[in-house]
């Protein structure tokens, strides 16, 4: 990873369903299986959401690689769908990303999910990515897109309930970086563990990967992990959850 003054938008190959491909890590934004299932499957229910929303004022997710917004836009949707059955939080998600797609490229990407296509044409009317951070609303939701990287950009985050960075208690991680073999700076041991400073006590995160050094990094990083059943042919995805004290309630593992 590399600083940038402006930032720089990657450059992406289109395969035949149209899933775009980062040729750099070798891997591609979203499944080729369904996406928006695998980001529902893995992130969503892997955080026990919209579960946990119940009886909430405030929520607040963090993700590293916003990619193509699918992620955030699968869980706008959601809380919105929420919101109009109950009381919802306001929900804060916090991303980083170092190399953020232009607004074209945004486009082509979110043609693969037609019923998102209102959310997504929201997200790309206010899409101006500058490095640091910025905040768009979304009125039930915030986003709160920082662009530079997560390695820097984390270290002036601290732990609390302030409205902006750097005051930010984390509710869950969306951990979707890409594949650790090839992008393994947001993996690594240092980000793993100041991610769990910033985690609020029974916080939790869900991640696609099982890869044995990265489920140690977390452990080392405090956190409680567990293997479940993955998405599509995916055998195991892992969650995990800080540690509340002795009420906190032991992760099971759901064999594959």
């Amino acid at each position: 990873m590399s600083d940038h003054l402006t930032p720089k938008a990657p450059e992406l190959e289109w395969l035949d369903d149209g899933v775009p491909r980062a040729p750099e890590f070798g891997d591609t934004y979203f499944s080729r299986a369904g996406g928006l299932e695998e980001t529902r499957h893995v992130f969503l229910a892997g955080n026990g959401l919209p579960e946990r929303w119940v009886g909430r004022e405030r929520f607040t997710i963090a993700e590293f690689g916003f990619g193509t917004g699918l992620n955030f836009l699968t869980t706008l949707a959601a809380i919105e769908a929420f919101a109009r059955e109950r009381p919802a939080p306001k929900l804060t998600f916090l991303s980083f990303e170092l190399y953020p797609m232009t607004a074209e490229q945004l486009e082509k990407a979110h043609s693969a999910f037609p019923d998102q296509s209102d959310l997504s044409a929201r997200l790309r009317a206010l899409w101006n990515p500058q490095p640091g951070w910025t905040r768009l609303s979304f009125g039930q939701a915030d986003l709160v897109i920082g662009i530079g990287d997560a390695r820097k950009l984390i270290g002036g985050l601290a732990y609390g309930e302030g409205e902006t960075p750097p005051q930010i208690a984390i509710d869950a991680w969306f951990l979707d970086g890409f594949s650790p073999s090839k992008n393994p700076e947001l993996w690594e041991a240092g980000l793993l563990s100041r991610a769990h400073d910033l985690t609020r006590p029974g916080g939790t995160l869900a991640t696609y990967t099982s890869a044995g050094w990265v489920r140690r990094n977390l452990q080392a990083a405090g956190f409680e992990i567990a293997k479940q059943k993955g998405f599509a042919g995916k055998r195991e995805m892992v969650a995990g959850r800080k540690d509340e004290g002795q009420t906190q309630e032991k992760l099971e593992t759901i064999k594959g």
